[in-house]
């Protein structure tokens, strides 16, 4: 065996042990599967508008606003906490945006006024939980249940309980536009991963949250400032979840108060796994959640396709996330290890 292939493997090897490889595999099945039901399922054509067409720019489509909400979650689970209240905030984002375009009209200027505003509205969420996890005391599960609560009141208070419809060319454009082809939502959350994937991995505030997730009281010994920490990753989690929110009804420039961002917060917690994050903090991945959110997206589009009625769906998504999960598993690895090195004792050893 060469150098170069030495490399290539122990490159090979050493890219398999990280555990968002599985994740990549389970994609990689789930389009086989859909590839053996239909030849053509990967085909993409180019429209009569010069627009990418196929059923994996749908995925891409469908994997940005989980991609947000999971990388959102994901500097919130290293820290050791949760945040159940993403959904909620999404719907209230939603909610915001199209009172707001509803009534300030199709111009450009009030497409970038309905940002600002979601931005504003959801870091103020965010600041919430941050406020009740580290200045009242309150555990992040509880916090975050508050608002997830409270949080579709809240959108049905902006809207009057009926769902909000609007027309913005600008605005629509988000989640329905194309750049060389692709889809702008997807663009756009692939530079915002990108960018906080930089920003936390460039600087030694990833360092810092990490810190806070495996030991506070040494990272607060340590000159790590906690309260402000926490204070910084809620809101970030909160603003991320409203721009899912503006990806996700910019799509048919409608709010539904029921429907919108309902139970994301579990499938951005099963990205966040799947991407190599432990739920215990003091450990995170942001490009293994955004392989997390791609799966989940490939695995839902994969349960339309195949026809899974809904009532199995559930079932469905289940098995394969905890097959997946168990892959990824340091310590069944290393029994299944164990198990092929283990000698046959059972045979008789006769002496010499």
């Amino acid at each position: 065996m060469t150098d170069s292939d030495s490399g290539f493997v122990g490159f090979v090897k050493a890219f398999a042990r990280r555990q968002y490889f599985w994740g990549i595999v389970a994609i990689i099945l789930l389009l086989v599967v859909n590839l053996l039901k239909d030849p053509t399922y990967l085909a993409i054509t180019v429209s009569g508008s010069g627009n990418l067409v196929g059923n994996l720019i749908d995925i891409l489509r469908a994997a940005a606003p989980i991609m947000m909400i999971a990388v959102g979650m994901c500097l919130v689970v290293a820290t050791g906490g949760i945040d159940l209240s993403v959904g909620s905030v999404m719907a209230v984002a939603g909610a915001v945006a199209m009172e707001f375009l509803a009534s300030a009209g199709g111009s450009v200027a009030s497409a970038f006024g309905a940002l600002g505003l979601v931005i504003l509205v959801s870091g103020a969420l965010g600041l919430v939980n941050g406020l009740l996890v580290s200045v009242v005391g309150l555990q992040p599960f509880i916090s975050t249940l508050i608002l997830m609560l409270a949080g579709r009141g809240l959108a049905k208070v902006i809207t009057g309980g009926q769902n909000t419809a609007a027309n913005n060319e600008a605005f629509n454009w988000i989640a329905n536009g194309r750049v060389l082809g692709l889809p702008v939502v997807f663009i756009l959350a692939l530079i915002i991963v990108i960018v906080v994937g930089l920003v936390v991995r460039r600087s030694a505030l990833g360092l810092m949250i990490e810190a806070i997730g495996m030991d506070a009281k040494a990272a607060r010994l340590a000159g790590v400032n906690r309260r402000a920490l926490l204070f910084a990753v809620y809101i970030v989690g909160g603003i991320l979840a409203g721009i899912a929110g503006v990806f996700a009804t910019a799509s048919v420039m409608t709010v539904d108060i029921s429907r919108t961002g309902y139970q994301l917060e579990l499938d951005a917690i099963l990205a966040v796994v799947i991407g190599g994050t432990s739920l215990a903090g003091g450990k995170f991945n942001i490009s293994g959640a955004a392989i997390g959110a791609l799966l989940i997206a490939t695995l839902d589009k994969t349960v339309v396709f195949l026809g899974v009625s809904s009532s199995a769906t559930p079932a469905f998504k289940a098995i394969i996330i905890v097959v997946l999960c168990l892959l990824q598993s340091e310590r069944v690895r290393n029994l299944i290890r164990r198990r092929r090195t283990v000698p046959d004792v059972t045979k008789e050893v006769v002496p010499v």
